[in-house]
């Protein structure tokens, strides 16, 4: 369905730049297929107005002609929709090639190869690369999760997805019916920002968590779409990133590394154990469930409340 209005859209705009005098809703529907398929006038004309402000809102400007008979009709002036030359220097040419090397590991890695030569093709200067000389250091983003991909593309098109997901506190998935806005990747692990419709709130989970094929729905999405910075937010604050005070916790010699490189301050305390202060944020209580029985929380009291039902929980299931 996707390809289809990609098409449908791609043979408007072609048709709206090709001509050289405006061409009315007729003629634009013996041109294109996909309008011709159209079962009815009234279907024909909401497909049309709908592509329209697409290619609007993509940025072809669409000029709305009405000659001496009143008859209307569109074209998309190429001196109107011609792009100005992109000319980069040495250091936003290294920037892009950069960039391009941290999606090797993905299936990426075609996309941003092909458009770093496209641009070399037109003249964009070659730079030298440091990661070439000193190949020891490489940057790269981690993407080894299945559902990556049709998470990324669900954003990109706004569909909306199911899954089945485990929480950090159960021993079963369950299904999870979710519009998704936005991945992020945090110290290592990526996240999906959405809108959870069973739950009808705001919720963001960790891709190494779903289990299963994520599957797309038809529909469009029924809560509105935060600005980047929101999301952004909602991942740090849910990953235990954003502290607002400091937790007690006691902690086993020799385990828990990943705590003992966020601590603040460490007292071996003898007979096998540490006590570590730790930044606390929300989300802090389902990471420290993971270390099980390496970790005992001290205070606050609401946090070692947190913790233990976790724990029943999972003792429980």
């Amino acid at each position: 369905m996707a390809i289809a209005k990609a098409e449908r859209l791609m043979n408007l705009a072609l048709c709206l730049l090709g001509t050289r005098r405006p061409l009315s809703k007729r003629e634009l529907r013996g041109s294109i297929e996909a309008y011709l398929e159209a079962g009815s006038d009234e279907a024909f004309n909401r497909m049309f107005e709908r592509d329209k402000d697409d290619l609007r809102e993509l940025g072809l400007v669409i000029e709305t002609v009405e000659n001496l008979d009143g008859d209307i009709g569109y074209l998309a002036r190429r001196d109107s929709n011609r792009l100005p030359p992109i000319t980069l220097d040495a250091e936003e040419a290294a920037a892009l090639g950069l960039a391009a090397k941290v999606w090797q590991q993905a299936r990426l890695a075609g996309a941003a190869s092909g458009a770093l030569q496209k641009l070399r093709a037109a003249g964009m200067p070659e730079a030298e690369d440091a990661y070439e000389v000193h190949s020891a250091l490489e940057p790269r983003i981690p993407v080894h999760e299945a559902a990556f991909e049709p998470l990324m593309l669900a954003c990109r098109d706004r569909r909306p997805v199911i899954f089945d997901y485990r929480k950090a506190n159960a021993a079963r998935p369950e299904q999870r019916q979710v519009e998704p806005w936005t991945l992020e990747c945090w110290r290592g692990h990526w996240y999906l920002a959405g809108w959870d419709r069973d739950r009808r709130a705001e919720r963001v989970f960790r891709l190494s968590r779903i289990t299963g094929r994520v599957r797309s729905r038809a529909g469009v999405f029924t809560a509105e779409v935060p600005d980047v910075v929101t999301v952004r937010e909602t991942v740090e604050s849910w990953a235990g990133e954003t502290a607002t005070r400091t937790a007690l916790i006691r902690l086993r010699s020799g385990s828990g590394y990943p705590l003992r490189s966020r601590a603040i301050s460490v007292r071996e305390l003898g007979d096998g154990w540490d006590e570590l202060e730790i930044p606390y944020g929300h989300g802090l209580d389902a990471w420290l469930v993971e270390f099980g029985p390496d970790v005992v929380v001290r205070e606050p009291a609401d946090l070692r409340a947190d913790v233990v039902e976790r724990l029943r929980a999972v003792a429980k299931d």
